[in-house]
């Protein structure tokens, strides 16, 4: 009598058997990633505007119009929430989750507001926040079983 063991799961293929599962925890990373890039991109930006204010040109008048400055600081403050969350999302936090939810919404108002003062990198960093929300709100939660 022979004894006919199971063959050994592929890791690279279980996505099908899993139900997605390795999608999930793969965007969970990409976003925590993008989190942190974004976080620090953003700070970046709020640098050079409280350094300089003739950084930026505005594109007319707009209704959400603060100075450069104040710019700089809603940026750098942002970016730095932004970039821990991140952080706290690749080290696999509980509380990361609903945070970096909340704030890639607060970054897409954010970047709704800054539009005419860099319309292109406004456009990217929304597209991103929306990713992040997608990725952070269809992650599987984690098994609660002991």
């Amino acid at each position: 009598m022979t004894d006919h063991a199971a063959p050994p799961v592929d890791q690279k293929h279980r996505t099908a058997s899993t139900g997605g599962s390795d999608w999930a925890s793969g965007g969970t990373v990409f976003a925590g990633v993008l989190m942190m890039v974004t976080g620090i991109l953003s700070v970046l930006n709020g640098i050079a505007g409280i350094a300089a204010d003739d950084v930026y040109t505005r594109l007319g008048s707009y209704v959400y119009e603060f100075n450069l400055t104040t710019w700089g600081w809603i940026h750098l403050v942002i970016g730095v929430l932004v970039a821990i969350t991140g952080w706290g999302i690749l080290q696999g936090m509980d509380w990361a989750r609903g945070v970096g939810i909340g704030l890639a919404a607060l970054s897409m108002i954010e970047y709704f507001m800054f539009l005419p003062y860099a319309p292109f990198w406004s456009i990217i960093s929304i597209a991103i926040a929306v990713f992040v929300i997608w990725a952070l709100a269809t992650a599987g939660r984690p098994s609660t079983t002991k």
